[in-house]
């Protein structure tokens, strides 16, 4: 029957009206296009009949509707009531809160706040390892930089990256991270200068030790979450403590 079409009219009428299926029924139904003395012409028995002499047909186009029924008062027990003896919340503990540094809520850090952090330990991160690279590349060439001699500087031009870290340092101490390009750049020609270096020169250690200590910068620009940071922070000190022990002792 869920694919049957019906044919109707009005007793009044003489022109039938079709074919409509259950749901277009219904929709006439619902906007009072049809009542159950509405005519409808049974195949079956070929002859118009009233809508309300099929209870099948009856049901489905006027669907007893139930009944609203209005629930009893039901009494709320309140579980959050105000403690009089409890200390007025401040500003400065609803920032507590926010910022996860209360017992009740350190374990729930606002992830702005925590990216913020992660990205100020990642700032200084790099200034230590732009200090440490600056030292192990200008040190060993201390005395041409301090004669500042052009034609010299430039047979030296790992005193001159020396120099470029350094003042990228004093950047990020000025607080100036629009810097982090010029660092991701520093440490990428970093890697290739001196490796090309210390690899004509057959130095592996160093070079090794240089590259890490140049992806560990690189990422500590990138990463703004702890995890990311310690890591690249972690590999970058590693990395620039051991060239610089190279370039210093050697």
């Amino acid at each position: 029957m869920a694919t049957q079409e019906f044919y109707i009219r009005n007793a009044s009428e003489t022109e039938a009206r079709g074919p409509f299926t259950h749901e277009h029924l219904i929709s006439l139904a619902e906007t009072g296009q049809i009542t159950k003395e509405t005519l409808y012409y049974d195949a079956g028995k070929e002859q118009w009949t009233p809508i309300s002499d099929n209870a099948e047909l009856t049901a489905v186009a006027f669907p007893e509707k139930a009944a609203l029924k209005l629930k009893g008062k039901t009494k709320l027990k309140t579980v959050n009531l105000p403690d009089s003896n409890a200390a007025p919340i401040s500003v400065d503990d609803m920032l507590a809160a926010a910022e996860g540094r209360t017992p009740d809520t350190q374990d729930r850090l606002d992830p702005m706040i925590a990216r913020e952090r992660a990205a100020a330990i990642g700032l200084y991160a790099c200034i230590v390892l732009l200090v440490i690279s600056a030292a192990a590349l200008m040190l060993p060439s201390i005395d041409i930089l301090t004669n500042f001699d052009p034609l010299a500087l430039l047979q030296h031009p790992l005193a001159l990256l020396g120099g470029f870290n350094l003042a990228l340092a004093l950047l990020l101490i000025l607080q100036v991270t629009q810097a982090y390009p010029f660092i991701r750049f520093s440490a990428a020609l970093g890697v290739g200068l001196v490796g090309f270096l210390l690899w004509s020169q057959g130095q592996i250690m160093p070079l090794a030790a240089f590259a890490v200590g140049s992806a560990g910068l690189y990422f500590c620009t990138v990463f703004v979450n702890f995890v990311g940071i310690g890591l690249a922070a972690g590999l970058g000190l590693a990395g620039m403590l051991g060239y610089a022990f190279f370039a210093l002792t050697t």
